[in-house]
C-alpha cells in the first residue's frame, strides 16, 4: 500500500469518526416491511435479538401486542429498558440468545447481531423458536471477499457522503444506539449464504452497501 494511499484511508477514517452514522440505517425500512407482513398474516409475537438500546423494539411494538428484546450485555439491556419504560407490550431480557427457550415468536430479528454469535447454533436455535409461518428477518455482516470488492469499493466512496448529510456537524462522541459492544464478522457472505440455504432451505440472501446482507425466511407451516 502507497504512502499516498494510506494517507487517504487514514484521512476519510478521520473525517467518518467526526461524522458518525450508523450503516443499519440504510436498512430501516427492511426489517418494518416484514413485521408488516407478518402482523397481517395474523402473526402476534416478535423477538429482537441483540436488541441494543431499543430502537427497533420501539418500532415493532408500533406492529405487535407483544415483542420481547434479547440484550445479553447488562449496562445496554438497562439502557433499552429505559428507552421502552412507556410501551406496555415490550419486555427486555438479560441473558444469550441461546438460554430463550420460554416461547414461540411470529418475527424473529437480528440486526448486525448475527455475526457476534455461533452461525450455525443460532440459525438453527431461530428456527426452533419460530411458529409455523413465522419468519426470520437478519441484516448481518459478512468478512469481505472478492467477491464483494464492487460492494466495498462504493461503500467505501458513499460512506463519508453519507456521513457528512446525516451528520454534518462534527461529534465529539459516537451516538448512543453505536455503543453497544461489536465484534468484527468471522464469515463471508459465501459461508453464510451456504449455512443458511442448508439449514433454512429457500432462504432468500442478498448483499448490500455498507458491509450488510440481508436475510429472509419464512418457516414452513404445519400441515392440516
Amino acid at each position: 500500500m502507497s504512502r499516498v494511499f494510506q494517507r487517504i484511508v487514514a484521512a476519510m477514517d478521520r473525517f467518518n469518526g467526526a461524522h458518525p452514522w450508523s450503516h443499519n440505517d440504510v436498512y430501516a425500512g427492511f426489517v418494518p416491511h416484514h413485521a408488516r407482513r407478518v402482523r397481517a398474516a395474523g402473526g402476534t409475537a416478535a423477538l429482537d435479538v441483540g436488541c441494543g438500546t431499543g430502537n427497533l423494539v420501539r418500532r415493532l411494538a408500533g406492529v405487535f401486542p407483544a415483542v420481547t428484546g434479547v440484550e445479553a450485555d447488562g449496562a445496554t439491556a438497562a439502557l433499552a429498558r429505559r428507552t421502552t419504560a412507556d410501551l406496555t407490550n415490550v419486555r427486555i431480557l438479560t441473558q444469550p440468545f441461546d438460554e430463550v427457550d420460554e416461547d414461540r415468536y411470529d418475527l424473529i430479528t437480528f440486526v448486525a447481531v448475527l455475526h457476534h454469535l455461533p452461525l450455525q447454533g443460532t440459525l438453527e436455535k431461530a428456527r426452533e423458536l419460530l411458529r409455523p409461518g413465522g419468519r426470520l428477518v437478519v441484516v448481518g455482516v459478512s468478512r469481505g471477499s472478492r467477491a464483494d470488492l464492487p460492494w466495498e469499493v462504493a461503500s467505501l466512496m458513499l460512506n463519508p457522503i453519507v456521513g457528512a448529510v446525516v451528520h454534518p456537524r462534527r461529534a465529539s462522541k459516537p451516538p448512543v444506539q453505536m455503543t453497544a459492544p461489536t465484534t468484527t464478522a468471522a464469515e463471508s457472505f459465501e459461508e453464510i449464504a451456504g449455512t443458511a440455504r442448508r439449514l433454512l432451505p429457500g432462504a432468500r440472501l442478498r448483499r448490500g452497501l455498507f458491509w450488510r446482507y440481508t436475510l429472509s425466511w419464512t418457516a414452513p407451516r404445519q400441515a392440516s
